[in-house]
């Protein structure tokens, strides 16, 4: 498709009025196209190889924008990184002043549009998680509601309540984890187990621009933090460090963990279609998380606790793996001792705790594999992941020892649930 002005493409791109900076789609590509900065998520032209690995996880659709450009006058990270908006797209007079005639753009299809250079690489040889994960919902899940508040929304924000701040773990210098309680009122804001929403601190960046929502996981099950009430309950940690390790000050989880009861916040969402739990009885729920990952494992234990009281529904036993560094950093911590042994089965795994050996969420499957076997296998056992991006490739990995352990072919029980959307997967 040579033109005068070289060859049209679909460049990819992300709308910064959209996206919650959740960090899937960084996560998730394969070839290291995505990057951001202090504000936004951006794609590079020269790397993107539009393999669509990023499409399906993202909670909001941000992700799933293109626009049809000459290759040469692409869009580059450093403008995009600038932008408070997607730019428009070029009419047929733009382009044909480029070079390109009608009959010459790519498809609408963007996975039909050819690749964007000769020489963007291929897919990773190394570990990548994206081909295990599901991105459908188990086929028994409740509907989700998602997008009914936000910045391309009929209702542009909600206003929720704050009813309650409470801190779950003890004090400490680099860890601080809040229980958030927000309250809605009259407003509408159906959410499930597995979703997200995003709050907007108040105030502006240093580039005098309005701060963009971030995501948080809801804590709480879908009839409420207080069940009959028209709320939900958030897992906030105050964010000490970026995605690289480096020292930064979360401007909106200090925001969040600082709320006071009666405080009022600006909340969009709800975000996310797949990492929701079964609704069939008997289905089984093993659950892998990581500090504040906690948060929908903990919706999920609590919506199956009430459906369990209920005397309404015949639930299958619940395994929880959790880790942190040590017992004072792991959220909830005493409640989770109180809950019945024949409803779940809990491990934790401390990594930091002064004169024990390290220990790992994954040390601790490889530890329950004689009961984990079964269940790789069993079309009723669900599996969901949550937790920062470096626990993803051992506990992946650890399913694989566990499978192989018991004469399985990994490969085949991966493939397998995800098809059947029972290994779900969500870090940042």
């Amino acid at each position: 498709m040579q033109t005068s002005a070289g060859v049209a493409i679909r460049q990819h791109l992300i709308d910064p009025e959209v996206c919650i900076r959740c960090n899937t789609c960084e996560a998730t590509c394969p070839v290291a196209a995505i990057t951001h900065d202090s504000r936004n998520y951006v794609v590079d032209a020269g790397k993107c190889n539009l393999c669509m690995a990023c499409i399906p996880p993202c909670p909001t659709g941000s992700i799933d924008n293109w626009r049809t450009m000459v290759r040469e006058r692409a869009y580059s990270v450093e403008a995009q990184l600038g932008w408070d908006a997607l730019p428009p797209e070029l009419s047929a007079q733009e382009l044909a002043e480029q070079g390109v005639v009608a009959s010459e753009a790519p498809a609408a299809d963007p996975s039909l549009a050819p690749v964007l250079f000769s020489d963007a690489p291929a897919s990773s040889a190394e570990f990548s998680a994206t081909q295990y994960g599901a991105s459908v919902p188990p086929w028994s899940a409740a509907h989700p509601y998602t997008n009914l508040y936000g910045p391309k929304a009929a209702e542009k924000s909600v206003t929720a309540t704050v009813a309650g701040n409470v801190r779950v773990t003890k004090i400490g210098h680099d860890y601080d984890t809040h229980h958030i309680v927000l309250d809605f009122g009259a407003m509408p804001f159906p959410v499930l187990e597995g979703q997200s929403i995003g709050i907007i601190a108040p105030g502006t960046d240093a580039g005098g621009r309005p701060h963009h929502a971030r995501q948080y996981s809801i804590a709480s099950p879908r009839n409420g933090e207080r069940p009959g009430y028209n709320n939900l309950a958030l897992t906030v940690k105050r964010v000490l460090e970026d995605h690289q390790g480096k020292p930064v000050r979360g401007v909106c989880s200090n925001y969040v963990c600082d709320l006071k009861r009666g405080d009022q916040v600006q909340v969009v969402g709800p975000f996310g279609s797949s990492f929701l739990i079964p609704n069939h009885p008997r289905s089984r729920l093993v659950m892998i998380c990581t500090g504040t990952g906690s948060a929908p494992m903990r919706a999920m234990t609590e919506w199956r606790r009430r459906l369990r009281q209920s005397g309404k529904f015949e639930g299958g036993k619940l395994m929880l793996f959790f880790g942190a560094r040590t017992k004072e950093e792991l959220p909830y911590f005493g409640p989770l001792q109180s809950l019945p042994k024949d409803f779940i089965d809990i491990h934790f795994a401390f990594s930091r705790t002064p004169g024990q050996p390290k220990r790992y969420v994954q040390d601790l499957m490889r530890s329950r594999a004689a009961d984990l076997a079964p269940l790789l296998t069993d079309p009723n056992a669900y599996f969901y992941v949550c937790g920062l991006k470096s626990m993803e490739e051992g506990v992946l990995l650890a399913m694989r020892d566990v499978a192989q352990q018991a004469g399985l072919s990994w490969d085949a029980v991966a493939s397998a649930m995800k098809r059947q959307a029972r290994l779900h997967l969500e870090t940042y």
